[in-house]
């Protein structure tokens, strides 16, 4: 579980770390091919659309993880965490998300992302 806890760990910062870069090609490493995401806005996207919103720049900076929680259950893993950022015109904000993975043929997969703000 130490190995689970670790990739899991690196997983999530990539995630974030794509979340801000745009990095599409990234996500299409990392997330499993069934991945579903609910949106702030309430929408629901599947991977393709997921992947496109991706690619559209972002406006905000300095999007940061805090809190994150971990818990491993055999092949599956939630993740927990708050976030931190700052809005196109300069002011800090937060939210918070729910990520699930699932180990797929020995991989760590996303299979489901929650985003709120």
């Amino acid at each position: 579980m130490s190995n689970d806890l670790e990739e899991l760990t690196s997983l999530n910062r990539d995630y974030v770390a794509s979340v801000q870069n745009c990095d599409v090609k990234r996500f299409d490493e990392i997330l499993a091919q069934d991945f579903y995401c609910s949106n702030p806005d309430k929408s629901l996207v599947d991977r393709a659309g997921f992947l496109k919103q991706t690619a559209v720049p972002v406006t905000i900076r300095n999007l940061a993880a805090h809190d994150v929680k971990i818990r491993v259950l055999g092949d599956f893993a939630i993740i927990h965490a708050s976030t931190s950022y700052t809005t196109a015109d300069g002011k800090p904000a937060n939210g918070r998300y729910t990520d699930c993975w699932a180990k797929q043929n020995g991989k760590w997969l996303a299979v489901s992302a929650h985003v709120s703000r």
